[in-house]
């Protein structure tokens, strides 16, 4: 490898646009975008409210291939309205991935990929965007079927609401330790149960109970990557190639609630080292 080809590799993910990841993962030369933002395809909803519409609503979609395999990209800008999912954005990855079931039915087996960087649903679209996130959660159960279908969550936005429950329905999680996982944002649960609940500025906190590594060493994630373009190619490979696994963690909702009935009704804030002993079996 060249000495700027190791440059390259070697380079944040994290730091990079949502187009600028998706073109890192895929070959070279392959990457082809679907309605992309010359096709003008964005939110009806925003500019009545204010906001200024992207005109490809913060989503980037593409084909192309990994390795030579063919591969659907789906990558959330979480620069813009905090990765949130629209009605436009949120159609734009489920008809993607009801194309990749296409594919799959006429002798194409393409896999899929959804970077993660999103807060959920778009509040300005409310029920537009929730119905738009249950669309993306069945395409990617019956895109399953065929082909993994792998959640990266790369940081520094996380996955949240309604797309923490996506990232759950994936073959695989692939997560950095930037990233951070969880159904409520920080900042929901400061607003809901006070800031004596969790404090949403207090980060080394918030890390340590939903970051990339905690959520790792819980086994809610499948991998733990540095953040370079490199390892996270790397990774995704390997997650590709290893495919479905025997027993989804979509499906391991018994094993998940029997955890949960270990805390009882009255138990105390949990701290990231007990939540990890529970998780691994290690706290009865």
């Amino acid at each position: 490898m060249t000495d700027i080809a190791h440059l390259l590799a070697s380079r944040s993910f994290v730091e990079l646009g949502a187009r600028q990841r998706a073109q890192a993962l895929l070959d070279p030369g392959s990457f082809r975008e679907l309605l992309g933002p010359f096709d003008r395809v964005m939110s009806p909803w925003l500019p009545g409210q204010g906001i200024v519409p992207q005109a490809d609503d913060g989503v980037i979609v593409a084909k192309g291939s990994l390795d030579g395999r063919p591969l659907l990209v789906a990558a959330i800008e979480g620069a813009f309205q905090g990765g949130s999912m629209g009605e436009v954005g949120g159609a734009k990855i489920a008809g993607a991935l009801e194309l990749a079931i296409e594919d799959n039915r006429n002798g194409i087996p393409t896999a899929a990929v959804l970077l993660l960087e999103t807060g959920g649903v778009r509040l300005q679209e409310a029920n537009l965007g929730l119905a738009a996130i249950a669309e993306i959660q069945a395409a990617i159960v019956e895109l399953r079927q065929f082909q993994p279908v792998i959640g990266l969550i790369a940081g520094s936005v996380g996955c949240f609401g309604g797309m923490s429950i996506a990232a759950g329905l994936c073959s695989r999680v692939l997560v950095t330790r930037e990233a951070r996982l969880g159904l409520n944002g920080p900042q929901v649960i400061e607003q809901e149960a006070g800031i004596d609940e969790y404090d949403s500025r207090d980060r080394p906190f918030i890390w340590s109970l939903s970051g990339g590594e905690q959520r790792f060493a819980c086994g809610l994630a499948d991998s733990y990557m540095a953040d370079a373009v490199d390892e996270v190619r790397q990774a995704l490979v390997a997650a590709l190639a290893a495919g479905e696994p025997a027993l989804p963690r979509s499906r391991r909702h018994a094993d998940f609630l029997a955890l949960l009935g270990k805390l009882g009704s009255d138990c105390e804030q949990l701290d990231a080292a007990r939540a990890r002993a529970i998780y691994q079996g290690e706290l009865q």
